[in-house]
């Protein structure tokens, strides 16, 4: 479920997108919500989206309009919500409140658990508690090194991307395995335990429309550790179609947690191992990514790879 807004409405995308996630992604079932991702051609996509366009009265965005015409005229399916003014916001709240109780009704979950969350809480707590035994989080072993970049993953996808590279073992050859295997009706989501600016946004977003351009899937952008009560539920619980690329890096500047031996970068570290654990458990494809200290050469690096890897 795309999610397209009017400039002034940009913020409820977010607050749609952990709804939505949150409330159906569990049991290996959930409606999928994309957010942010700028409107393309119509042979940017596959057939597996449903669009809702939500206007609201006296934005003008031509381009965003036009697109969603071509969209419209070329067979994908648009849902138009307009608001005549931005106290309508509340109504619209309701709205989708009602119709993803519903959707969980027809889909035989649960909407107001969130049992994949909590095992992220679990696996972290676990981590810290090591740290707090040992004074540091557990080794780890990457798969491969080179240009401060180091690629982790689970000893499962190890192996497949082993076999996918074949001689490449290099980073541009486990990130074109990785990629490759992408198909029609999944969804690739890029998860980044980085700083949010606008420096590191940018690169990000290429990367995100790179793929969606290339591969015709739907693409999700999300910082950590914000999206882990949000759409990480539905990226461990829902449906095993998403394929992974988590980011982390070294923190530049760490600060002591007060009355605790372990530093809040610590505590982050923790949180996106942690998370990645668990979408290993679940079987997902993922990948994660460690940029070290100098994260703007390390996604400059990371960009200029995926465009190689895609050609």
């Amino acid at each position: 479920l795309t999610i397209v807004t009017s400039p002034t409405l940009s913020a409820f995308g977010g607050w749609l997108e952990q709804l939505l996630a949150e409330s159906t992604g569990k049991e290996g079932k959930g409606t999928i919500p994309i957010d942010l991702e700028k409107c393309g051609p119509p042979d940017d996509y596959g057939h597996d989206r449903l669009f809702v366009y939500i206007t609201l009265a006296g934005d003008k965005d031509v381009q965003r309009n036009s697109a969603i015409n071509q969209l419209q005229a070329a067979g994908h399916p648009i849902v138009r919500i307009a608001l005549d003014d931005r106290y309508q916001i509340g109504s619209e709240m309701f709205r989708w409140e009602m119709a993803t109780a519903v959707a969980g009704a027809l889909l035989g979950i649960n909407a107001f658990n969130q049992p994949d969350v909590e095992a992220s809480k679990l696996a972290t707590l676990a981590l810290t508690t090591e740290y707090e035994t040992s004074g540091s989080l557990p080794p780890e072993t990457p798969l491969f090194e080179d240009n401060e970049i180091k690629v982790f993953t689970d000893e499962r996808n190890a192996k497949a991307l082993r076999d996918i590279a074949g001689n490449d073992k290099t980073l541009l050859g486990y990130l074109k395995a990785h990629l490759s295997t992408i198909k029609a009706g999944d969804y690739f989501g890029l998860l980044a335990y980085i700083h949010m600016n606008e420096t590191h946004h940018e690169p990000l977003n290429s990367i995100r429309h790179l793929i969606r351009d290339t591969k015709k899937v739907a693409t999700c952008l999300e910082y950590g550790p914000r999206f882990l009560h949000s759409t990480g539920q539905l990226y461990k619980g829902g449906p095993n179609s998403g394929v992974f690329v988590q980011i982390t890096c070294d923190d530049a500047n760490d600060i002591k947690v007060p009355n605790q031996t372990y530093t809040f970068g610590t505590v982050k570290a923790a949180q996106a191992r942690g998370d990645f654990q668990v979408l290993s458990e679940r079987g997902r494809r993922a990948l994660r990514l460690h940029l070290g200290k100098d994260v703007s050469a390390g996604l400059a690096i990371l960009k200029q790879t995926i465009e190689k890897a895609l050609n």
